[in-house]
């Protein structure tokens, strides 16, 4: 009898060390993924949408981003924050004050016109097209391409992640790649450093965004302006 009360008790002593040993790997893991995003728990985050470009109507939301938009919410939910969705033609949101997530580029949303303007000079779109660094990305049959950033504005502590597809389909690879790939991004340029990725989605249409490859990361040029060539 003595032993069987030794054994459950050293039964029960191991099983609460794992299930705390798994508790504190949860809770690192929790605490470096805020610190990436910028998100405490019960903490607001926005989600800036672009309006559907085929639609005659300013309120309505492309299907893909919609999906961009649940995945990013379920990242804010896993750091115990919530989200609150506006359009992008509401520009009237202060920077820093909470963490940004912004979809789509900026023919189709006028926030991301902004955020190009002030944060990245370096990245121009004109169309299914953007050039960053000399080289131009256009979307085809084959390919869609999408800018995926993150930076941090001069007076703020929230980051603002900019998801810039020339397409819904490069809106919703560049969401589901933050989402599967932050880990990675947070070891390679940590909490404050600013980044911007250039995606490419290969195949589109026969694997929607599941082939999902880094074409470039250009952010030692996105972050400023190129040269004009004048003296």
């Amino acid at each position: 009898m003595g032993d069987l009360l030794i054994n459950l008790l050293a039964s029960v002593i191991a099983g609460t060390a794992v299930w705390l040993a798994q508790f504190a790997i949860r809770r690192r893991r929790l605490d470096r993924e805020r610190a990436f995003f910028g998100l405490a728990d019960g903490a607001t985050c926005l989600l800036v949408t672009s309006r559907h470009f085929a639609s005659p109507s300013t309120e309505s939301v492309h299907r893909r981003d919609v999906a961009a938009l649940v995945e990013l919410t379920t990242l804010a939910r896993e750091c115990g924050a919530r989200a609150d969705l506006v359009g992008g033609s509401d520009l009237r949101h202060e920077l820093g004050r909470m963490t940004e997530f912004c979809v789509g580029g900026p023919s189709a949303n006028p926030r991301t016109a902004v955020h190009l303007r002030t944060a990245l000079p370096g990245v121009d779109y004109a169309g299914l097209s953007f050039t960053v660094g000399g080289e131009k990305y256009v979307n085809t049959t084959e390919h869609r391409y999408a800018v995926l950033a993150r930076f941090r504005p001069p007076s703020g502590a929230r980051p603002v992640f900019l998801l810039g597809g020339l397409s819904s389909d490069g809106n919703l690879a560049a969401a589901r790649h933050l989402a599967h790939h932050h880990r990675g991004l947070q070891r390679e340029h940590g909490d404050e450093r600013p980044f911007c990725l250039v995606l490419r989605v290969r195949e589109p249409d026969a694997y929607g965004t599941d082939f999902t490859e880094v074409a470039a990361d250009v952010s030692d040029v996105a972050f400023t302006a190129p040269a004009t060539g004048e003296d």
